[in-house]
């Protein structure tokens, strides 16, 4: 006689966390993977444009920390960094008019670990933290792992409104403001030195952190340079400075930094134990070695030369692209143009018939914290030659049915 064994039943697994479950993906990346095809003239990315790499300067840089110290190189570090690098940035940023010791920075692995530290270090759930209204797409997600309530401050043209910021700080009491104050992203508009003050005076008479997000600001192509919201009166030791190679250096090499009060730079070292143990070692003495022996700032000049050729061919045919009555920002550096197509416009809705026109935009819904504009768009114009760049307008064109 055969026995039958019952059948087992499996148990369920698991949930996912709420935070995990709770959160989407970026619509960036999602566009990113629809478009890949080469002949697509692709405005979607938020990418550098990989021709321009000193490629030769940083492997030279590789090669020698790997022939003259590969033990160490390949060895474990420090979680806040390594002192050469730690003490190349400081410098940098001491010499663009805010005083920084090595150890007041912490080094990254991009920028982008930075916000997801100082999100564990600073934020409970249900805590409020405001951001800009349409803001960076990646800190929306980062806030939200947290289980932050994101609040939108209102913006024009030039940035955040301090007089709704103030009353939204009185009403909310927030843990913190972040803000990409230079060319921001997604719209590329940069923040006036007065408002920069009166958010800094805002932070210090409210007690609300400031997180500064600078990966855009070397990239300038005309107008004078506005000084980080950390220098102003009472902001200093209230304000976190982000920074990055990714825009101006490699965003391959994952390098970024964060420059805080000793406190919170300390929190921020112990989440990033948990989270990695510390940036690689290899990458962080290649920077350093590049940072010593190679003109960096003279790249970046190199760079952004070649970038505001570029934006000046995306404004020069925009106007022909889009329907009658839209609007853009004209940004001053960066690597974006923000529009808004006239009322009824949904570039959500209109996406999938541009793409089968070969070319690509972001849709600027996905990027507001507060009720959408689905009329608005994101252009990032530095990947394309300015004959690409008008090409692709010309299809735009077409797409919509101009």
């Amino acid at each position: 006689m055969t026995v039958t064994e019952p059948a087992r039943a499996a148990a369920p697994m698991p949930p996912l966390a709420a935070r995990a479950a709770g959160v989407g993906g970026s619509p960036v990346r999602d566009i990113l993977a629809v478009t890949a095809r080469p002949e697509v003239i692709n405005f979607a990315g938020g990418l550098p444009a990989p021709g321009l790499f000193d490629s030769e300067g940083i492997a030279a840089a590789f090669r020698a920390v790997l022939t003259e110290m590969p033990q160490r190189a390949l060895q474990y570090s420090t979680t806040e960094g390594e002192p050469a690098l730690r003490t190349a940035i400081a410098a940098r940023t001491s010499a663009r008019g805010l005083a920084t010791a090595p150890d007041d920075v912490l080094i990254t692995t991009g920028s982008q670990q930075g916000l997801s530290l100082l999100a564990t270090a600073l934020v409970e759930p249900g805590d409020t933290v405001l951001v800009e209204d349409p803001c960076y797409l990646a800190a929306l997600q980062a806030f939200a792992f947290a289980g932050a309530r994101v609040v939108p401050v209102p913006c024009d043209e030039f940035g955040m409104d301090p007089a709704a910021l103030d009353e939204l700080v009185a009403l909310h009491r927030p843990k913190l403001l972040y803000t990409v104050p230079t060319f921001q992203n997604p719209t590329g508009r940069t923040l006036p030195a007065g408002r920069r003050a009166a958010v800094a005076g805002i932070a210090e008479r409210r007690g609300v952190w400031i997180v500064e997000d600078d990966p855009y600001g070397e990239l300038r192509f005309e107008g004078e340079r506005v000084p980080w919201i950390a220098t102003y009166p009472g902001a200093e030791e209230r304000t976190v400075l982000l920074g990055s190679f990714s825009k101006v250096m490699a965003p391959g090499l994952r390098l970024g930094w964060l420059r805080a009060p000793g406190a919170l730079l300390r929190a921020c070292a112990v989440a990033k134990q948990a989270a990695d143990l510390h940036t690689p070692t290899v990458n962080q003495l290649a920077a350093a070695r590049y940072l010593a022996e190679r003109d960096l700032d003279g790249h970046i000049a190199r760079v952004a030369g070649i970038y505001r050729e570029r934006r000046d061919a995306m404004l020069s045919g925009i106007g022909e692209a889009l329907p009658e009555g839209s609007g853009w920002v004209r940004p001053e550096g960066g690597m974006f143009v923000w529009a808004k197509l006239p009322e009824g416009y949904d570039t959500g809705a209109l996406l999938g018939g541009v793409v089968a026109h070969d070319v690509a935009y972001v849709p600027g819904a996905p990027f507001f914290a507060g009720a959408p504009d689905v009329s608005t768009l994101r252009l990032c114009f530095v990947t394309q030659a300015p004959d690409e760049i008008a090409e692709g307008l010309r299809r735009l064109r077409g797409a919509l049915r101009i």
